[in-house]
């Protein structure tokens, strides 16, 4: 299933120990650092990374805390934002880049666009992939009553062992189906993808610890503003049949980013993995200033 110029490391901070899938030169002072979201996997980028990789950059998607081989934390606390941004200026250390440019999906996303905002470290750009502006995020949870109505399994995740229960039933069936009964192409989830990630949830406490990021971090509270306007370039890709979050969530986004370039892509809340080559043709000319195709 991945690539195979796609390398497994581990890369350790002062905190944490983590499994990072990298491609391209070890030794570039250019980092693309690719952040997944719920309930996915380093393996969601592998149609990208090697395409960064023969851009010249250090790509590195790392599994994020508390998937896959990263270290584990317990107890809720250990999720809540704060420390996700702490990993993520972590690893930009460790890399020892002096450019970054930060991608994210779904929760990457909206890991990548606080750290982003709160300039945690400087970037060079920024990529995120279905997830909105948490401004207007918040917005949205608060008006909008179909996005309202989306979002409502927010609420389910907030309780106790029964998520968890319910998600590993059956060989963590209900994993595998996310992804697939959401795709517009199934066929880029065959089962040997899903393996990948039913298989990190029946791992002892991963359930837990990727739920753990739900019950820390309220969408409502992270999305709180008022948020400065982002002086980073930034890309934004949209595959417009996510069913989780509404394509309407982008309108606005240029009034909130000095140097916005957005393209939709038909494709579902998994657009990286549903439609990657109109994604990587969309990265790739947007990262080396040619003309940014339009798919959709």
């Amino acid at each position: 299933m991945m690539a195979r110029d796609i390398q497994i490391e581990t890369v350790e901070t002062p905190e944490m120990r983590f499994e990072v899938h990298s491609c391209g030169d070890p030794q570039s002072e250019r980092l693309a650092l690719c952040l997944h979201g719920f309930p996915e996997h380093a393996a969601s980028w592998r149609y990208l990374l090697p395409v960064l990789g023969k851009l010249g950059y250090k790509a590195w998607a790392p599994n994020q805390r508390g998937y896959g081989a990263t270290t584990r934390p317990s107890g809720v606390a250990a999720y809540k934002m704060k420390h996700l941004l702490d990993d993520v200026a972590s690893l930009i250390d460790a890399s020892g880049a002096t450019s970054v440019t930060l991608i994210g999906h779904d929760w990457g996303g909206a890991v990548a666009w606080l750290f982003a905002l709160q300039k945690v470290r400087p970037l060079e750009r920024l990529i995120v992939m279905n997830l909105p502006h948490p401004q207007l995020f918040g917005e949205h949870l608060a008006n909008n009553k179909d996005q309202q109505r989306r979002s409502r399994y927010e609420r389910f995740f907030q309780l106790p062992w029964l998520p968890e229960f319910l998600f590993k039933l059956r060989g963590a069936r209900a994993i595998g189906q996310t992804f697939r009964g959401m795709a517009v192409d199934k066929g880029r989830f065959p089962d040997e993808t899903l393996d990948v990630y039913r298989k990190q949830a029946l791992e002892p406490g991963a359930m837990t610890a990727m739920l753990n990021w739900y019950r820390a971090n309220r969408f409502r509270e992270i999305c709180a503003g008022p948020f400065p306007i982002l002086d980073v370039p930034t890309l934004m890709v949209w595959g417009d049949e996510d069913t989780a979050l509404g394509k309407e969530m982008t309108l606005g986004t240029e009034e909130l980013v000095r140097d916005f370039t957005l393209r939709y892509v038909h494709a579902s809340h998994w657009v990286q993995q549903d439609a990657p080559e109109a994604v990587n043709e969309i990265v790739s000319a947007w990262l080396t200033g040619e003309p940014v195709p339009t798919f959709s």
